[in-house]
């Protein structure tokens, strides 16, 4: 980790909290909302989350799985995430989640026409734009975290409550 934390302290909490409050507050509410306000399916909210965290490498992102009224992916979802191409465990719309999520990611100049044709088959324009958000988020918290080294200090609340 390339930030000191005060002993004591919970690393994202002081440093989304309380470093830079004016910024940090607003964004950790803006990526609770991703959470608490989607009306995407799990699985193909997961597919997209997981393939960002794959691609940012954040250590806690991969670690994380969304739990929906005790609802989680299989254990080998994130194996079919990887493979997204040629997973025959996913349909048209977890597919092109975690497809959208890698090129939103890596090569988001070369959305084209045939892209989106595929993807305004099986989702809304506001599917889209939700998803659009949820990508944003990850791509860019998941990454701070990597970068300031603290993914590899967190602890999921479920390994800590002894999970």
């Amino acid at each position: 980790m390339i930030i000191d934390i005060p002993e004591g302290k919970d690393p994202i909490g002081y440093v989304w909290g309380e470093m830079v409050p004016g910024i940090g507050t607003a964004a950790a509410a803006f990526s609770l909302a991703v959470y608490s306000h989607t009306t995407l399916g799990l699985r193909e909210f997961e597919a997209a989350r997981l393939r960002i965290a794959q691609i940012n490498g954040c250590l806690f992102c991969l670690d994380w799985r969304t739990d929906r009224n005790g609802e989680k992916v299989e254990e080998s979802f994130e194996e079919d995430v990887t493979n997204w191409r040629t997973t025959e465990n996913f349909d048209d719309r977890t597919r092109l989640a975690a497809e959208y999520a890698e090129r939103y990611a890596q090569d988001h100049h070369n959305l084209d026409d045939e892209f989106w044709h595929r993807m305004f088959a099986h989702y809304s324009q506001a599917e889209v734009v939700e998803l659009s958000m949820c990508l944003g988020s990850w791509l860019a918290f998941g990454r701070l975290n990597h970068v300031l080294g603290l993914d590899a200090v967190c602890v999921l609340p479920g390994h800590a409550a002894g999970q």
